[in-house]
């Protein structure tokens, strides 16, 4: 009963964990934005929680779980980064809008944009969490 009820706490813990993710990345780019040659990074998230959650492209249910990480190699060691745990199909690069005599493809303006839409949609991510929890927390009360 009381998993019933954490499932979509679980989702949203995911997706909350990508959204930080997706900043880092975005925050990656805008700093290397004059850096000669780098090609800017991003998440599709939709990808990204797909593979977080395990389930197929067409649903994301809220029962669900991680799928399991293995190493190649005896010698390799696990990365901490939640890159390593959302597929190689999450992480991809960025199309360039304005070719740069640089080679670098990060476009300020871009990432600016989506700096700021994935920041709300990361605080909207915490108020869902925050507002089940009250809601968990008032029905073992009884209120």
């Amino acid at each position: 009963m009381f998993a019933t009820m954490t499932n979509a706490l679980d989702f949203h813990a995911k997706a909350l964990v990508l959204r930080a993710e997706r900043q880092r990345v975005i925050a990656s780019n805008i700093a290397n934005a004059d850096t000669p040659g780098y090609a800017g990074r991003d998440i599709n998230f939709k990808d990204a929680m797909t593979a977080a959650t395990g389930t197929s492209k067409n649903t994301l249910p809220l029962t669900s779980n991680s799928p399991s990480q293995s190493a190649t190699h005896a010698n390799h060691i696990a990365l901490q980064a939640t890159t390593a745990s959302m597929g190689s199909s999450a992480l991809a690069y960025t199309t360039q809008t304005q070719p740069a005599m640089d080679g670098n493809s990060v476009d300020m303006d871009r990432e600016r944009a989506n700096f700021v839409d994935n920041s709300v949609r990361y605080e909207a991510t915490l108020r869902f969490i925050n507002g089940q929890s009250k809601t968990i927390l008032s029905a073992i009360q009884g209120q």
